[in-house]
């Protein structure tokens, strides 16, 4: 009995409930058990499925829900790391119901909700498009500190620097350049074409509860400039009361340090009612120069990041959500970096801030047959910047960036449609992109203003053992004549309930505006290099094909998960770079233009294997091809090339982790990166050169320990090594003459790390 009062105390009730049912008096309590140890499991999640209603278990394992709508419920137990259980249950009037959860331990994660396939809430095994899903876990195994470190552990991704005076990244599925996928922030499309420069680093894992994927161009529904795929960042849901804090000590080859530290904490009101998530980072990173030149080959940084996200639970039935981010970020790269950046021979120097938000509100009907979502987001940057060379006076330029993002769905949930069970989606979405980039130096004055609206329809009939989605989105670009409609399709059969077969087909465009990449300026044989856009410039079309085998095993104890996903692209009038000359003010032009068309082909295979509270492992393998049709010349004094920039025809990833003990665990991950086509830029080589680079590894390895300070404060302190064979790229050009942009090894040398956390 003293357990179960202070079980009382400590979870609370749900306010909607009590506010609602305030004289019912008809209660539900229970407990939770892990199902190997018989160990009660702390701070699961409890809800009534179909309402806003629920709770978390406490640091004992017990649960109490009172005064709750009399009738027949189901109540759902979810936890991570193991599968998800629900039971039905009548409650009456003034009775008190106990109910007991026994979880099995999942190391897999198979049901997982995820959101990005269908645009609603589904499980991810019985999804009918393949999401992949980066959790908390993989997260602290890697040693990640942003969301550029951990989507390096994804099959199909590869994650790399592109600039060794500001270290942008990138992101590249399937082979496609980071143009081609769709970031979005809790399912909204903030990241415009700034923001995709360096989004990835500025976002704290301490922030983030997932990052959900989806390859190739299967979610159309999100915008159908999302060919290669999309990246759909979820940020943490307040559940109960807790604080964390962390630190990350880097020291890499050479003594340049890189130091993190991230605050985070979770406050919910004593009903459930209301909650809100606080999240801060600070990361200040030295700069480095490999080669003893002079010259940074990354860059130095300082960033700091606070926000937000909250709830209210406006009834039962709906739920108002809120987010909130500022970013100030500030990156220095070239020579004398300690002096104003037009005093030295190359600089590259930018200054962010960022400021975004949104807000969502869903409601479902009580019979969960009629769910409607209302949201709005926005995002503003202001970029100062330098980049120049030879002490150029002229080369500060400004840019400012808005992104406003509002939209509707509604979907309803059918019986029998046809011939099954289905759920028909509609929605309309409106995004407003105005960008103003100015730059003295290279006389270069971009103003671009996007208007974006969409319509979306799908239909999913769904079963156990089959899928089917058709659908599409019609969009009316600003800067394209005619509407563009993008269909999609969906199938996904299962002659077992571990075995998931899935096909699908869709089409994309993507709009002839400047992308993140053509804002950027590189430093190339001491003469700044830009991009400009062809003024004939076209749309580019794709047609994208996958078919995947997904297979679930336990053998004994060990459970087991393996993916094979095939996959095609066609690409009609691709954009393609080329250098074109030099304009009066003597920079180098790159003109984007169209090419005749491309394909990207391949085949990726993910294995996970697991046993429980012993080992789990994951690893994932690409072999693809892309090539454009025709051989095409980016410059005068190179042979044309059919093969892709950038794209090796293999790449792999793996990750291991054991425990060792109940407190200490140990980690090992890495990335396979073979052979690519690049572009090395005359200055310190004589001429324009394509060069085949040589294979690399990018391993890791992490030690952790846990220590129970009390029941409820637990610390944890881990070191490691990343890039423990120190692979980083060893034929950087030196001196003011260097191509800055031919830089394609792992993106930090080797790295010594100590971390410590605290939990509460």
């Amino acid at each position: 009995m003293a357990t179960l009062v202070v079980a009382m105390s400590l979870c609370g009730i749900n306010s909607a409930t009590a506010q609602t049912h305030r004289t019912s008096d008809a209660n539900i309590y229970g407990h939770i058990i892990d199902a190997k140890t018989q160990e009660h499991i702390p701070y699961v999640t409890i809800s009534i499925k179909g309402t806003t209603l629920g709770t978390v278990a406490d640091a004992s394992g017990h649960f109490f829900m009172k005064n709750l709508p009399e009738g027949t419920l189901t109540v759902v137990a979810e936890s991570l790391n193991y599968k998800s259980a629900e039971q039905q249950v009548t409650v009456e009037k003034g009775k008190n119901v106990e109910i007991n959860f026994i979880l099995q331990e999942s190391v897999l994660s198979m049901d997982a909700v995820v959101v990005s396939a269908t645009r609603n809430e589904t499980n991810k095994k019985s999804s009918a498009t393949i999401v992949n899903v980066s959790s908390t876990k993989l997260f602290e195994n890697t040693a990640s500190s942003n969301l550029a470190e951990t989507l390096r552990f994804q099959p199909g991704l590869r994650v790399e620097n592109t600039c060794g005076n500001c270290a942008a990244v990138q992101l590249r599925i399937n082979g496609l350049d980071g143009q081609y996928s769709q970031i979005l922030l809790d399912s909204s499309p903030i990241f415009s074409s700034l923001a995709g420069v360096y989004g990835m680093e500025q976002l704290p894992v301490a922030m983030i509860e997932r990052v959900e994927v989806i390859r190739g161009g299967g979610s159309a529904l999100f915008g159908s400039n999302a060919i290669g795929g999309v990246v759909n960042i979820i940020t943490k849901e307040p559940l109960r009361n807790s604080l964390n804090l962390s630190h990350m000590s880097n020291v890499m080859q050479g003594g340049a340090t890189e130091f993190h530290t991230s605050l985070g904490g979770s406050f919910v009101s004593d009903d459930y009612r209301a909650g809100v998530y606080l999240f801060g980072m600070v990361k200040d990173r030295d700069a480095y120069d490999r080669n003893g030149d002079g010259f940074t080959d990354l860059t130095l940084m300082e960033a700091q990041t606070i926000g937000f996200r909250g709830y209210y639970k406006t009834s039962v039935n709906s739920k108002f959500t809120a987010e909130y981010h500022h970013i100030g970020e500030f990156r220095r790269g070239g020579d004398d970096i300690n002096l104003p950046p037009h005093m030295s021979l190359i600089a590259e120097q930018t200054d962010h801030k960022i400021d975004g938000g949104s807000m969502r509100w869903n409601y479902f009907s009580p019979n969960s047959r009629h769910l409607f979502d209302v949201h709005a987001s926005a995002q503003t940057i202001n970029r100062d910047s330098y980049y120049g060379t030879d002490r150029n006076p002229d080369a500060y330029g400004l840019t400012k960036d808005l992104t406003l993002v509002a939209g509707a769905q509604y979907s309803y949930v059918m019986d029998r449609c046809l011939f099954m069970p289905a759920q028909l989606t509609l929605g309309c979405e409106y995004s407003y992109n105005d960008l103003s980039d100015h730059s003295i130096g290279t006389r270069r004055v971009l103003e671009q203003t996007v208007h974006t609206a969409g319509l979306y329809l799908q239909n999913e009939w769904r079963s156990e053992k089959v899928n089917f989605v058709v659908g599409g989105r019609l969009d009316k670009h600003s800067m394209m004549n005619n509407l563009i409609l993008s269909p999609r399709a969906n199938l996904r059969y299962s002659p077992h309930e571990d075995i998931g077969l899935r096909v699908s087909y869709s089409s994309g465009y993507r709009a002839p505006q400047a992308f993140d990449e053509d804002l950027h300026i590189d430093a190339v044989n001491n003469q700044s290099s830009i991009i400009e856009l062809d003024p004939h410039l076209r749309p580019e079309y794709s047609h994208s094909l996958s078919a995947s085998a997904d297979l679930y095993h336990n053998f004994g104890s060990l459970q087991a998960n393996l993916l094979v996903e095939g996959f095609y692209t066609i690409l009609d009038d691709v954009f393609a770079l080329a250098k074109t000359g030099e304009n009066e003010a003597g920079y180098i032009i790159q003109t984007r233009y169209n090419a005749a068309g491309a394909k990207v082909r391949g085949v990726t295979a993910e294995l996970k294997l697991g046993i429980p509270n012993i080992f789990e492992m994951q690893m994932g393998y690409t072999f693809q091809r892309s090539r454009y049709d025709m051989p095409e010349e980016w410059s005068d004094s190179v042979v044309p090339q059919r093969r892709m920039f950038r794209t090796p025809d293999h790449y792999a990833y793996f990750t291991a982790t054991a425990d060792i003990t109940r407190n200490m665990k140990a980690s090992l991950f890495g990335n396979y990166t073979g052979e690519m086509l690049v572009q090395h830029n005359a200055g310190y080589i004589a001429e324009d050169r394509s060069e085949l680079t040589p294979s690399f590894w990018d391993i890791g390895a992490r030690l952790a320990y846990s220590f129970n300070l009390t029941e409820s404060i637990s610390m944890e302190l881990q070191g490691g090594v990343k890039n423990l064979f120190d692979e980083f790229q060893h034929d950087l050009d030196r001196g003011a003459f260097r191509d800055s942009v031919y830089v394609y090894g792992p993106m930090m040398p080797r790295t010594y790390f100590l971390g410590l956390k605290f939990s509460m």
